[in-house]
C-alpha cells in the first residue's frame, strides 16, 4: 500500500501544481486580455484623431484652393486690363506716327486744308482780285 500512497500523494502534487498553472495561466489570460481591450480604446482615439486631423488638412486645402483660384483670377483680369492699355497705346503710336510720315502728311494735309471751289463759271481772274 506503500506504493499507491506515494503514487496518489505524487497524483496530488501533479494536480496541485497543475492547479496553481491553471490559475496563474488565468491571470496571465486575464492580464492580456485587458490589456488588448485598453489597446482597441487607444487605437480608436488614434484613429479618430487621425481622421479629425484628415477633416482639417482637407478643409484647409480647400481654403488654400479656393484663394490660389481667387489670386490667379485677380492676376489674370490685371493682366488682360494691362494688355488692353498696351493695344490701345500701340493703336495710338502707330496712328501718330502714320499722321507725322510723310505719306500720312500728304493725306492728312490734303484732308485738311480747304480745297479752292471750283464752278462750272469761268470768272476772269481780274474780276476775282479786283483790280479791274
Amino acid at each position: 500500500m506503500r506504493v499507491n500512497d506515494a503514487v496518489v500523494e505524487r497524483l496530488e502534487k501533479v494536480i496541485d501544481t497543475l492547479s496553481e498553472n491553471s490559475i496563474k495561466m488565468g491571470q496571465m489570460l486575464a492580464v492580456h486580455d485587458e490589456k488588448l481591450e485598453k489597446q482597441d480604446r487607444i487605437d480608436a482615439v488614434l484613429f479618430e484623431k487621425v481622421e479629425s486631423l484628415h477633416r482639417e488638412v482637407s478643409r484647409q486645402s480647400a481654403e488654400i484652393k479656393a484663394g490660389c483660384e481667387r489670386d490667379i483670377r485677380k492676376v489674370d483680369d490685371r493682366l488682360r486690363l494691362m494688355e488692353k492699355k498696351m493695344w490701345s497705346i500701340f493703336g495710338g503710336l502707330a496712328i501718330i506716327s502714320f499722321v507725322v510720315s510723310p505719306i500720312g502728311q500728304r493725306i492728312v494735309g490734303a484732308a485738311l486744308t480747304a480745297e479752292r471751289e471750283t464752278s462750272m463759271i469761268q470768272v476772269p481772274v481780274a474780276v476775282v482780285d479786283g483790280s479791274r
